[in-house]
């Protein structure tokens, strides 16, 4: 076999259509005005900055030492493009993190360090206003907690007895719209209401106005209801079991039998005041609200019997303040928050999570934040690509994305005074 090398050509060709597009939103122009100023003797600018990081992920790449070891070279006569070190785009990183915060709860003694970083959150929901979201949409936000294992130097034992970090994260269809950074120490029901806070200021100073709010039973306080239903018109979450709760389920008399899919079920609702209690302890009788339960029940395998409904059943409840919804549809719209299970696989697995390169939590918590942004880059650009490609699908993870699209090979290459990319492979586009 006979082997004639050429050079200059790159594995990677369909990478340059990504970048294009990336120009044609401008956004380039965009991280370089509101990000903060570099020194004027700087080679590299914002924009190669994060074209660089971000094209680690669309190429496939899993840690920043994959573009100085499996790309740079490949790279070389790009035109849209500078190539920095991974060890200059760290840097830059770290100097966009922020000291992070102790906090101390009323009734424990452990220490919570939590990382904030504003700024970044603000440009992630700027890039999101110029891709996705139309005004008049209604969105739905969900919130929820993951845990990131790792043994960075300063990361906490968790609740799962592993080391790492417990980030909260806002996702509104499949685009990360807040993150929040904590030790793995601080699970989700830790100062929730501060975070959420923070989060629905950030979207209300962007202009964004979420529809329906839901969440698991970390949820479940009162403080926490209270600011949601100031904020979203609808919200759905996890009612956590207690006696004041089982005892409102014995009270339902409007069961109707449901299919479940591998079983059967009763499903029922009634109209319920929560926090009754804590309300009293604190004396705020004055700010109870009442909310609709929408109670899901199965026989239970063990035959015991729960002693306020006297019923061998296990209950599933969902709080909302939604009244016209049926039964059936509440149910089916909250379970769909189960799909912010898969994002986070894939910003773990396909994005970096799982790879995190510093050893400080605020300093993981930028990379955390510009992974998600490549995220949901990569979003908007599976979408429109499979409107001009056949042989791409929304539903694509990066990975097949990369197979089916990105590595085909190509040069660029100097013709009439101009750049123009020739393409290496049977690639019907529509530009």
């Amino acid at each position: 076999m006979k082997v004639i090398n050429s050079s200059d050509i790159s594995p990677f060709g369909g990478l340059n259509f990504v970048l294009k597009e990336f120009e044609s939103l401008h956004l380039g122009e965009f991280l370089n005005e509101n990000l903060p100023c570099l020194p004027a003797q700087s080679k590299y600018q914002w924009k190669d900055i994060l074209y660089s990081f971000w094209s680690i992920y669309f190429c496939g790449g899993d840690c920043i030492e994959d573009l100085s070891g499996n790309f740079k070279h490949h790279f070389r006569q790009n035109p849209f493009l500078k190539i920095p070190s991974p060890d200059r785009i760290l840097e830059r990183f770290k100097n966009l993190s922020f000291p992070k915060e102790n906090f101390t709860v009323p009734r424990g003694t452990s220490r919570h360090e939590f990382s904030f970083n504003d700024p970044l959150n603000k440009l992630n929901l700027q890039i999101l206003n110029k891709i996705r979201f139309n005004k008049d949409e209604k969105l739905t936000l969900d919130y929820d907690n993951t845990l990131i294992f790792n043994d960075k130097k300063d990361s906490r034992w968790s609740y799962k007895s592993k080391n790492g970090y417990c980030p909260g994260v806002g996702i509104i269809g499949k685009n990360v719209a807040f993150i929040e950074n904590r030790n793995g120490n601080s699970d989700a029901k830790t100062l929730q209401v501060e975070t959420l806070a923070r989060m629905f200021s950030l979207l209300d100073q962007q202009n964004i106005k979420i529809h329906a709010f839901r969440a698991d039973g970390a949820t479940y306080q009162m403080n926490v209801i209270d600011l949601i239903s100031k904020n979203v018109e609808k919200l759905y979450m996890r009612a956590c079991m207690s006696d004041a709760l089982a005892r409102e389920i014995a009270n339902i008399d409007n069961w109707e039998e449901v299919d479940l899919g591998t079983e059967m079920g009763y499903r029922g609702d009634i109209t319920f005041t929560p926090f009754v209690r804590t309300a009293t302890r604190n004396k705020t009788l004055d700010q109870l609200k009442s909310y609709r339960l929408v109670v899901t029940k199965l026989a239970r395998s063990d035959k015991q019997i729960d002693l306020f409904t006297n019923e061998a059943c296990k209950y599933s409840a969902i709080l909302t303040n939604d009244y016209e919804m049926t039964k059936n549809e509440v149910a089916y719209f909250y379970n769909q928050r189960g799909a912010i299970e898969k994002e986070f696989d894939v910003l773990k697995n396909d994005f970096g999570w799982n790879n995190l390169p510093f050893s400080k939590l605020e300093q993981n918590t930028v990379f955390l934040l510009f992974t998600a942004i490549c995220r949901n880059l990569y979003n908007y650009i599976i979408n429109l690509f499979s409107s001009r490609f056949r042989y791409l699908s929304p539903q694509f993870r990066i990975k097949k994305f990369i197979f089916r699209f990105i590595t085909i090979p190509a040069k660029w290459i100097k013709n009439a005074r101009q750049n123009k990319l020739r393409i290496y492979g049977d690639l019907h586009y529509k530009t």
